[in-house]
């Protein structure tokens, strides 16, 4: 390479170091170091050379820099903010400057020149230093807090491009998590303390927090269109409704003669607590699709959004047996749901088939048949007389863990039906959509419990379909539906005993 130019002119200012770049791509994260000459950001032409797998050479000669991309070639001419990429002209802030034996090209290059001949995606954005590289998904987010209203504080999140996402609740914090690669968000500072502490972003690449504040009392979730493909995600955070208002003195209120009620009475049909199981994790993957999808990456991603569905759309409290790629053992699932008092248990799956043709959505309550007598006693409520201290007998009620879904199958046979008529609505489902089957996950449960096969993962039209927003999206729906019918129905039954179904075929999970 020969040398071009003479350098800075003389008392010129030399080039001095700017704030960082950052260029993401599936790689990772890195930085890009600029520098400022005439008031402009430069990048080193030998970096983005090493960066993006450029050549660059200098010709004498003809007076110019060229710099070739595996698809293109760049002229640069000293002194002139120009560029010719393939031989169409494009002109540049600033031209070319040398630092020593270093080419600088102001930062406008990389989208201008660059971008339009590297044969792969190439964004520069400016206002938050960032680079993207290849094909990720880096949503833009604008959020804001509305001026407080009483008891009220809202927390608006502009989204650009809109990206699938969910919003759930761990102990006093928010967590919004977006499926996306990274985030370029610009996040307010607090003005309500006392509902939201703080906006930051959190431990994963694509995670928002909202710090909750001392008197947080619930939340609600809504979603409206954005300007240009974008969404408006809000966030209502509500105070405790516990205060009671201040007492004035004056003549005290006559007795109400009628007894007052006793507490914690529960409207029939209530549903409270809501457990959802996303099946297999971490050492177990469970089933994989033609293309290497997991099963356990399908059912966590629907599991989530329904876990933020429910909570915004019912105001339920919703756990999930898991939320990150872990393991959980078959029995501990049934036993999250039975320590939190939880009224419904429902677990995900993606079913798996030698046939590839073989899809659709099925639905999955528990058989008792291999149970016995033992069931039918358990599903009765019959007891047992046991012996007290101080003599005599007492009828206990004594059921083994693997016998609790046994008083449950009515219930759960009618959470099933409710589920499997909403999936028929809009989702394709299979020809044997509601079963029965000794699933091992199911029979700790002690309250209404189904599991689902959301499609069958070893099709390779269903697996692109489990994978897509669209489908999660139609998937969440029917449940949340299902839900919602089974409260209802469960409201208008009168109280009573339960019968078990006949039993049938299947496997354990």
């Amino acid at each position: 390479m020969a040398a071009l130019g003479a350098g800075l002119a003389a008392g010129a200012q030399a080039p001095a170091a700017g704030a960082p770049y950052s260029l993401l791509s599936r790689e990772g994260r890195r930085p890009v170091s600029t520098r400022v000459a005439g008031g402009q950001e430069m990048f080193a032409l030998d970096e983005l050379a090493r960066l993006f797998n450029l050549t660059v050479e200098e010709d004498a000669l003809a007076g110019g820099l060229t710099v070739s991309t595996p698809s293109q070639t760049i002229v640069l001419t000293p002194g002139q903010p120009l560029a010719s990429v393939g031989g169409r002209l494009i002109s540049l802030p600033a031209s070319p400057v040398r630092e020593g034996g270093t080419w600088l090209v102001p930062v406008d290059f990389v989208a201008r020149a660059l971008a339009p001949s590297l044969g792969t995606p190439l964004e520069l954005r400016k206002p938050s230093r960032l680079i993207l590289l290849g094909d990720i998904r880096v949503p833009r987010v604008a959020a804001a807090i509305d001026p407080p209203g009483g008891r009220l504080a809202r927390l608006r999140l502009d989204v650009a491009p809109a990206t699938p996402h969910t919003v759930t609740r761990e102990n006093a914090r928010l967590l919004i998590r977006f499926e996306a690669d990274a985030l370029d968000a610009t996040l307010p500072a607090s003005s309500v303390p006392d509902l939201i502490a703080g906006v930051r972003p959190g431990e994963g690449a694509a995670v928002i927090v909202v710090e909750l504040g001392p008197r947080f009392g619930t939340f609600r979730t809504s979603e409206q269109p954005g300007d240009r493909g974008g969404t408006r995600i809000v966030i209502d955070v509500l105070a405790e409704t516990t205060d009671a208002p201040p007492e004035t003195p004056g003549e005290p209120a006559p007795a109400d003669p009628t007894p007052p009620p006793l507490l914690d009475l529960v409207p029939a049909g209530a549903v409270r607590t809501v457990v959802i199981d996303a099946g297999h994790g971490g050492e177990e993957p469970g089933a994989r699709g033609p293309n290497g999808t997991a099963e356990k990456d399908v059912t966590l991603s629907v599991a989530r959004r329904l876990k933020a569905s429910l909570e915004a759309r019912l105001g339920v409290r919703v756990i999930l047996t898991r939320d990150a790629d872990q393991t959980v053992e078959l029995d501990e699932r049934a036993a999250v749901a039975n320590n939190n008092k939880a009224d419904l248990f429902i677990s995900l799956h993606a079913n798996s088939s030698v046939r590839p043709a073989a899809s659709g959505a099925e639905v999955f309550y528990l058989s008792l048949a291999e149970y016995g007598d033992q069931a039918d006693r358990v599903a009765r409520g019959d007891s047992e007389a046991l012996p007290v201290f101080g003599g005599g007998t007492r009828d206990i009620e004594v059921i083994l863990w693997e016998m609790a879904q046994a008083r449950y199958i009515e219930e759960s046979a009618t959470l099933a039906e409710a589920v499997e008529a909403a999936l028929r609505g809009r989702v394709p489902m299979s020809p044997r959509a509601l079963q029965q089957a000794p699933f091992r996950v199911l029979v700790g449960a002690n309250m209404p419990a189904v599991l689902v096969e959301l499609g069958f993962i070893s099709n390779p039209e269903q697996e692109r379909q489990l994978t897509s927003e669209a489908f999660q999206t139609a998937l969440v729906q029917a449940l949340v539906e299902s839900v919602v019918r089974f409260r209802d129905a469960r409201s208008a039954r009168p109280t009573g005993g339960t019968t078990a179904r006949p039993g049938g075929p299947g496997a354990p999970r």
